[in-house]
């Protein structure tokens, strides 16, 4: 007869010692790993707590608790809700063994039992016992495989959109460190109004791409050192329209968020910004939150068109406009997030006209 592994453990529970050592015997036989034995189910409740068996052996008739409330018992436990359980019954009623199948026996043995056919039962469901082991362990194994494989997928999703977002930053004149800095930002603001984890960090992942439009905008407007004509700001306003075409009907979470900040980041709360007018709540929140990021970090950049403001100013812009262009609740977050903003742009404290 085939002989188990040796890394097989099986646990029986009798009310007589007489019988734990028959069963003990005959299971020697064909498992030569470990045997545990107990004369008490409480005991043996608890043992199976402290360690992993392969297999269990019951006795219906026991003090204090019957084999068939010490398999439900076991079953409830989520490590034994695949452990082969042979119960040992001298009864031969029928309602024993349908309340025994409904508490999760897998086998039955009539006493007296032929030693053989306990054998051959035993040494049966522990090769199929082993199976599902090593069935599990498979399963686990390819889930990480794919987990690392979407890991890897997922960073090259990131890579190239953070380089096409540096790429448009350099025609549109910087070095594509505006793009990094909103990201960060838009990730604290995101991470201020309680945001889930996922979605603070989907945001900073598709906050790079908000201006992925002006790429279809012509270098003379992008590069213009003065102010631009009305019918020039007009065409520059297209660039938001012209990234959510980039955008749509996108597969990944990440291009569906970026699709929404690029439509939508140059909307204002008060309803007076573009393309659609939208205001208040009807803004989707990725927007409003890159809204802030974007024009704070522009604020305090250089442009052809403009000179750098101070940190304070621009800090002091995006207070006053709370309400009017930008949302409260992520202007109030701005705020509370400030130290961590302030120091990625090298500063070292709050700003003096901030109020604070």
């Amino acid at each position: 007869m085939a002989r188990h592994s040796p890394s097989s453990r099986t646990v029986g529970v009798a009310p007589s010692r007489s019988s734990l050592a028959l069963i003990g015997h005959i299971i020697g036989e064909v498992v030569p790993g470990e045997i545990e034995l107990c004369l008490n189910p409480r005991e043996a409740i608890q043992l199976c707590r402290e360690h992993q068996f392969d297999l269990v052996i019951v006795d219906h008739i026991m003090p204090e608790m019957d084999g068939v409330e010490f398999t439900a018992a076991l079953r409830a436990r989520p490590a034994y809700s695949l452990v082969p359980i042979v119960m040992v019954t001298s009864d031969s009623d029928k309602a024993v063994r349908i309340d025994a199948i409904k508490a999760g026996a897998s086998d039955f043995l009539q006493k007296p039992f032929d030693p053989t056919e306990l054998q051959a039962r035993v040494a049966n469901l522990l090769a199929l016992r082993k199976a599902q082991v090593q069935l599990a362990d498979r399963a686990q194994w390819l889930a990480r495989e794919v987990e690392r494989a979407t890991a890897h997928l997922l960073a090259r999703e990131e890579e190239i959109i953070y380089r096409l977002a540096r790429a448009i930053e350099y025609r549109d004149g910087d070095t594509g460190e505006h793009v990094s800095r909103v990201a960060q930002i838009s990730q604290l603001i995101a991470e201020g109004i309680g945001l889930p984890e996922e979605r603070c960090r989907m945001i900073y992942l598709a906050a790079p791409l908000h201006d992925i439009g002006k790429i279809g905008i012509a270098d003379a407007i992008l590069s213009k050192p003065g102010k631009l004509t009305a019918e020039e700001f007009a065409r520059m306003q297209e660039h938001v329209t012209i990234g959510a075409r980039i955008l749509e009907r996108g597969t990944s979470e990440l291009i569906k968020t970026a699709e929404l900040i690029a439509q939508s980041h140059h909307e204002r709360w008060d309803g007076t910004g573009y393309p659609d007018r939208l205001s208040g709540t009807d803004i989707p929140v990725e927007a409003r939150i890159v809204a802030i990021a974007d024009v704070f970090d522009a604020l305090c950049s250089e442009r052809p068109y403009k000179a750098a403001w101070t940190v304070e100013a621009a800090y002091a812009e995006i207070v006053r406009c709370s309400g009017s262009h930008f949302d409260p609740g992520c202007v109030a977050a701005f705020r509370a997030k400030w130290p961590a903003i302030n120091a990625l742009l090298g500063g070292d404290g709050l700003p003096r006209a901030a109020g604070f």
